[in-house]
């Protein structure tokens, strides 16, 4: 199931410059409670972790992590949640070494 997930969107994406949205309530509410529309039986943490790692080949341009209400988050599961799923895709860059290209530290 994974895989098909990942094979789709790199067969609609290709080799195109591409923005990811991750919607926080595509997880199931067991781990990521603290949004304003949970459904039951969404993915895993370990899931949404494994897909965005298959998915490291595609051409990103930036990321963003929507629809994260601290308000319904009582124990942060769900901000820890984004926290590495964010954590993740700086790993993603770092490894195409995009960081090191658009970041020269020390130097304005």
């Amino acid at each position: 199931k994974t895989q098909n997930i990942v094979d789709e969107i790199k067969n609609r994406v290709g080799d195109n410059p591409t923005y990811l949205t991750f919607d926080i309530d595509c997880l199931d509410p067991a781990f990521a409670p603290g949004t304003g529309t949970p459904v039951c039986g969404g993915l895993s943490t370990a899931q949404a972790i494994a897909i965005l790692r298959l998915l490291g080949s595609i051409n990103y341009v930036g990321m963003d992590i929507v629809e994260v209400s601290p308000a319904y988050d009582h124990a942060n599961i769900t901000s820890l949640a984004a926290a590495t799923l964010g954590y993740e895709f700086l790993l993603l860059l770092r490894h195409k070494k995009i960081v090191d290209k658009c970041f020269q530290f020390g130097h304005h």
